[in-house]
């Protein structure tokens, strides 16, 4: 066992109903070496977005622990969430959101601008090499394929080196020739760049990219071999 980049225990979400209370998640455990790929299937509605977001710190859990790289992010206040998470999380969501009026190199630098780090040019045409997109570039969003899109959307995600990376449906909007490739890219940036992976996705054969895969179901998760 390595060490643990990722660890969560008891988180409870839920949301109002009218009157009642819908919990989605009931106490959900999980814990993530670093350098695993872990997915996690469940319906349509089961949750899976609301987990990635509270573990990711795009949101908040009702209760619950979690601790991201030994940092217990409980304790931050929301300026310091929030450079932890330009700084050590990236995101690929199943929408690419890349800004149409910036090219590809522009996009995929956008995060390390935030950060008012101008030093990452050279890290992103290695990107762009490396995982053979360079003529693609100087390209804007309009004129890229579904696939490409996402995969630029990858890359932006690794601009700041990541620890963790959290991939919510990700090969959603995309057809299956382009979900294969975007499979073959998590591995390829796992292995290449040690990142941890945890990613949603309901297709079976995107799941079993995954070193573990866990099921949620009425607000718990579980292994699948325990299923």
């Amino acid at each position: 066992m390595g060490k643990i980049i990722l660890d969560a225990k008891g988180i409870i979400k839920s949301y109002k109903n009218g009157e009642n209370k819908l919990k989605v998640l009931d106490g959900v455990n999980l814990s993530i070496d670093e350098g695993e790929i872990i997915t996690v299937v469940g319906k349509s509605g089961s949750g899976k977005s609301t987990l990635l977001n509270i573990l990711s710190t795009l949101d908040n859990a009702d209760e619950g622990k979690i601790i991201i790289d030994g940092k217990n992010i409980e304790r931050f206040s929301d300026v310091e969430i929030s450079k932890f998470r330009n700084s050590s999380i990236g995101f690929v969501f199943q929408f690419h959101h890349l800004l149409p009026d910036f090219t590809v190199l522009e996009n995929i630098l956008m995060p390390a601008w935030i950060k008012q780090d101008n030093s990452k040019i050279n890290k992103a045409n290695t990107l762009l090499d490396t995982l053979q997109l360079m003529d693609i570039k100087d390209k804007f969003p309009l004129e890229l394929s579904g696939g490409e899109k996402q995969r630029v959307a990858v890359l932006r995600a690794l601009i700041n080196g990541p620890k963790i990376l959290f991939a919510d449906e990700p090969t959603g909007n995309i057809d299956e020739k382009n979900a294969l490739l975007l499979v073959d890219l998590f591995r390829e940036i796992n292995k290449d760049y040690k990142v941890t992976i945890l990613l949603t996705t309901h297709n079976p054969d995107v799941a079993a990219i995954g070193e573990k895969t866990y099921e949620l179901k009425s607000g718990m998760l579980k292994k699948r071999k325990e299923f």
